[in-house]
């Protein structure tokens, strides 16, 4: 399987779990919220849900044609990279939060790294 179709799978992947942030802070709110409640509750989580899920759907549509899109990709694997590292530093701070370290700070560095390597390992995007 070429690269460029293991990066349109991935992104589908990635676009779908972003999609999935509010479902996962039902599930399982320790590693997915960062307030006490329904996700509702925040007005913070509830933007941030928002944004994922436009993201998500942007990374769908971005399969299509990933190299027409290597922008909206590198935003999203560096944007993951910050998201992830100030959560995991905030994981820390008073008010224990450290299910985060086993829920969203691994997720949002795995779909960088995996994205990232599909994007930015050797060879042309074209390879086979």
């Amino acid at each position: 399987m070429s690269r460029l179709k293991l990066l349109q799978i991935a992104l589908i992947a990635c676009g779908v779990a972003f999609c999935l942030v509010y479902p996962l802070a039902i599930i399982w709110p320790s590693g997915w919220a960062w307030h006490d409640g329904p996700p509702t509750a925040s007005h913070y989580f509830m933007m941030m849900v928002g944004i994922y899920a436009t993201l998500g759907i942007f990374l769908i549509r971005a399969s299509r044609d990933p190299i027409s899109h290597r922008s909206l990709i590198d935003f999203t694997i560096w944007s993951s990279v910050v998201h992830a590292l100030i959560m995991a530093i905030q994981s820390f701070s008073p008010g224990a939060h450290m299910g985060h370290m086993l829920g969203d700070v691994p997720a949002l560095l795995l779909v960088a790294a995996v994205l990232g390597g599909l994007t930015y390992s050797g060879g042309t995007m074209n390879d086979g």
